[in-house]
């Protein structure tokens, strides 16, 4: 007897299988199950997954477009910029409902893991009391990561490192930092080791917002790599954004990603942002940001695709769905081979989770039950189409559910309705 049982419906590997569900884990998967269950959702030709997965966000910020006015510019600086007189102004109620919002968007779309990086330059660090609350409201059916992260710089800022030591003894997982907004390069390499340090001595992750910018000389990657091998953090340390090695030399590149493969850092790009706000110095030719995610997946350094932002002082867009992303992605990264599609599939969903270090998560026996039933046939058509969350199934719990995107049609000699799956 089982709690749930998916049925007949087709895995991301393309067997068809049905997954018995008791408490919050999954008990059985098969081709069939001959067994009753207090509910079962017929899956039958959907794509059956496990839960997408972002790990790159910023959730004290989210939903706050427009506020404290619209980033005319569209630039990074500027938004940054605004984000500095909003922080300040927010409180920690209206961040928590602003964050359970965008969770209740999250929940909808199957996006059931989310890092997100947490602000800790103002003293009051009411960007992490809100978010450490938002952390346990969602704890029932979202792993939330976050990540202290000194947006104006470790030493930049007046009390940036204590900042961070602080938001760590509150709680917050993972250490951030950002080595390109500090004043000199120097700096930025002598931020990378004080914050790897830190890392190190707590026994935590890494996620560095790393050479976020259009400037071929910002390589502070190098040296998360040199830092992440002298303290062996190998498999527990994340560059953010990358965008530099878009515009760098060719031969600096073919050095560098060896050493970053060496290091084990898995890297993070966030297409729909990195294509909006970098480039805007250009003219034409004009450069989009994305960083060279075939020629680091080519060496087996572990890429995935983050959200970065949605509706805030960065990016006037966005729904909570990683599917997005992986779509952006795949155009801006021209990954059109049908292996790389179906790759950008996975990026959103197992290679995200892993970057994450999400242990108990995946389709298989033992994993934590929580999966989502797609209106699409195979990873390749969910990326094409964006298709209805039929299901969302969360610890054992069906959390959401949509309608398929059928539409009725009033065509002679036509069908009475359509549905934009492949025949």
């Amino acid at each position: 007897m089982f709690d749930l049982i998916v049925r007949g419906g087709t895995l991301p590997d393309g067997r068809s299988a049905d997954i018995g569900i008791r408490g919050d884990r999954i008990a059985a998967i098969a081709p069939r199950l001959e067994a009753e269950a207090g509910e079962v959702i017929d899956a039958s030709g959907d794509l059956v997954s496990p839960p997408f997965v972002d790990p790159h966000f910023h959730m004290d910020a989210t939903l706050s477009y427009g506020r404290p006015r619209v980033n005319a510019s569209g630039t990074l600086l500027e938004g940054i910029s605004l984000w500095g007189e909003l922080r300040d102004i927010a409180t920690v109620d209206e961040m928590v409902d602003r964050a359970l919002t965008y969770c209740d968007w999250a929940a909808s779309m199957g996006l059931l893991a989310i890092r997100s990086h947490v602000d800790t330059t103002p003293d009051h660090l009411n960007t992490v009391t809100a978010l450490l609350e938002v952390r346990e409201k969602v704890k029932g059916y979202i792993d939330l990561q976050l990540v202290a992260f000194p947006q104006d710089g470790l030493y930049r800022a007046p009390n940036g490192r204590e900042n961070v030591i602080r938001a760590l003894d509150m709680g917050v997982d993972v250490v951030g930092g950002i080595p390109h907004f500090e004043r000199t390069m120097a700096d930025g390499a002598a931020s990378l080791r004080d914050l790897c340090e830190i890392a190190a001595g707590r026994g935590l992750m890494v996620d560095i917002h790393c050479d976020e910018t259009d400037d071929p000389m910002s390589r502070h990657i190098e040296a998360l790599a040199f830092e992440t091998q002298r303290l062996g953090l190998q498999g527990r340390v994340a560059g953010s954004h990358l965008t530099s090695m878009h515009s760098m030399d060719n031969y600096y590149v073919s050095k560098l990603l060896p050493l970053i493969a060496e290091a084990g850092i898995a890297a993070i790009p966030n297409p729909l942002i990195n294509i909006v706000l970098q480039g805007r110095h250009d003219t034409f030719p004009k450069r989009r940001g994305l960083t060279r995610v075939k020629e680091m997946q080519a060496m087996g350094i572990p890429v995935g695709w983050g959200q970065d932002c949605v509706l805030d002082p960065w990016y006037s867009l966005g729904t909570a769905d990683m599917l997005d992303v992986a779509f952006m992605g795949l155009h801006v990264a021209q990954m059109t081979h049908p292996e790389e599609m179906a790759r950008c599939f996975t990026m959103v969903t197992e290679t995200n989770a892993e970057i994450m270090g999400l242990t108990d998560y995946g389709l298989r026996e033992g994993a934590l039950a929580s999966l989502v039933v797609l209106d699409a046939g195979n990873p390749t058509e969910a990326v094409r189409l964006r298709p209805a969350r039929l299901a969302v199934v969360a610890r054992g719990k069906v959390i959401a559910r949509s309608e398929r995107g059928d539409a009725a049609l009033t065509l002679p000699g036509r069908p009475a309705s359509v549905r934009r799956r492949a025949p």
